[in-house]
């Protein structure tokens, strides 16, 4: 069988792969050598720049199949029928360290999902859980630059942490999640995955609803102690990714189980709680889990650059019957995310294999542009409106509008009759075992009690005691335990 012959980036032969072309035997270099040149300068610029947030990811293909009938509620095709399939693409992440961190450490867990459908793509961005640390986009870069590296130290700072925390009273619910037992899964198998935003339903008939997405692990749920979290790291870096390789490779496909919460578009005004505030749950006994179908990972990508780090997933990415609900977290991160994919991979990331739809055909003006591949022809304008039969509006709206009053300006979220930062922290905590909680607290004293400020200390000990007043006695107890040895 003949050898593949190597080739330039321009296709042409490359005749000694191995000796760069000097002046004479011994002599310097050549500027001339181009094959030389090209190929430091192509690895130079191997790298792109990582995503400031969820950079150390792992990934998989998958289907979306129906089991439960929700025509009721959305008109969005693919879930159209009981027993339809759509391919996916899931890639789980960790939010707050570099691509080189390690996967087994406390942090909440990416869930981001590509429906390739035949309308286009949906992309449901979410996490392992279900409420987040801030409910609104303005404070999201200062969330994040509190948690990741510190300018001067370079390491994360339990200063700058918990300083954020106690800053951020609506943390409370989330904190107390992340230092809980789940904050650390044992695998991106056995983990739940939540749209944690409120999004908007429409039926055929127009009507809307709101809704919340619960992917259940059919795996069950499976997390580690501190201990075994840090032996974990110790032994394999990269635990989750290695474990989900193997599995799929091992033809042992995990799966999820998908459940709505659907609530009436009239009850959102008049809600216990404001339905659109990130860091608020909807309790199952006000809209129970409704099944919708089954979301299945069976392939592996085969390069993970191409496929998981230029993987791009946008919020605003929506098909028919599905829309945006005035969530203030998921209306910034309409902007955000795709133009964060804009600055890492381009204007035309959306052209790359793994972004491009699958069965739908993309048909629009977009020209030039870095790594553009679409351009048009001769025959094809780059306007719309035009008189040469080019890509026109179909005048139908992906979802119900929403309605709106009020004047303009930088107004706090409105308050519903149970909104404050800690009642369903409290519920949380009051639904744990004893072992649960008092892994809990002394997870959460291990990090506070090396804050070097007593204030900042202070202020985020009142939070837990708002939340319950066991929970507050308890951390107190154990902060000052520690921080007396």
């Amino acid at each position: 069988m003949a050898k593949r012959v190597l080739t330039t980036e321009s296709g042409a032969p490359v005749a000694d792969n191995q000796n760069s072309a000097t002046a004479g035997v011994g002599g310097p270099i050549l500027l001339q050598d181009q094959h030389l040149l090209e190929k430091l300068a192509r690895f130079n610029r191997e790298r792109i720049p990582e995503r400031v947030v969820h950079a150390r990811g792992s990934g998989a293909y998958g289907y979306f199949e129906v089991t439960d009938d929700v025509t009721g509620f959305t008109s969005a095709d693919f879930l159209s029928s009981v027993g339809k399939r759509t391919e996916t693409f899931l890639r789980f992440s960790t939010v707050a360290d570099s691509l080189g961190g390690a996967d087994a450490v406390r942090d909440p867990r990416g869930f981001a999902l590509k429906f390739y459908t035949d309308e286009g793509n949906y992309d449901l961005v979410g996490n392992n859980t279900p409420v987040f640390f801030i409910k609104d986009p303005i404070k999201f870069p200062d969330f994040i630059h509190s948690q990741k590296r510190d300018p001067f130290t370079g390491k994360q700072e339990p200063d700058n942490v918990w300083d954020f925390w106690a800053h951020a009273p609506e943390a409370t619910h989330q904190v107390t999640w992340l230092m809980g037992d789940r904050g650390i899964p044992a695998s991106y198998r056995h983990m739940n995955g939540y749209g944690s935003h409120t999004y908007q339903w429409t039926n055929a008939e127009g009507e809307a609803f709101f809704v919340k997405y619960h992917f259940k692990t059919n795996q069950g749920v499976r997390s580690l102690s501190a201990d075994q979290a840090a032996e974990l790291v110790g032994k394999d870096a990269n635990s989750h990714q290695t474990d989900l390789l193997q599995a799929i490779e091992r033809g042992v496909n995990p799966s999820w189980t998908l459940h709505v919460q659907v609530m009436p578009a009239a009850d959102a005004a008049d809600y216990r709680f404001n339905p659109f505030d990130l860091t608020k749950v909807w309790p199952h006994s006000d809209y129970p889990l409704q099944r919708v179908g089954r979301l299945v990972l069976d392939r592996n990508p085969d390069n993970v650059f191409a496929e998981v780090e230029q993987a791009a997933f946008s919020p605003n990415n929506f098909v028919p019957g599905i829309g945006p609900s005035p969530d203030k977290m998921l209306q910034g991160r309409l902007f955000a995310y795709a133009d964060a994919h804009r600055y890492r991979l381009g204007v035309n990331h959306t052209h790359l294999p793994v972004n491009a739809p699958r069965t739908a055909v993309v048909d629009n003006y977009g020209r030039d542009g870095i790594h553009a591949t679409r351009n048009g022809s001769r025959h094809d304008k780059n306007y719309e409106p035009n008189s040469y039969a080019g890509p026109a509006q179909t005048g139908a709206a992906l979802a119900a509008p929403l309605a709106i009053h009020g004047w303009t300006g930088t107004h706090e979220a409105p308050a519903h009759a149970k909104d404050d930062d800690f009642f369903q922290a409290g519920e949380l905590f009051r639904l744990m075992s004893e072992d649960e909680k008092g892994r809990l607290v002394a997870n959460i004293a291990g990090g506070l009690s090396q804050v070097t400020r007593d204030d900042v200390i202070e202020k985020n000990l009142a939070h837990f005691h708002a939340a319950d007043a066991d929970y507050g006695k308890r951390v107190e107890e154990a902060v000052r335990a520690l921080r007396e040895d």
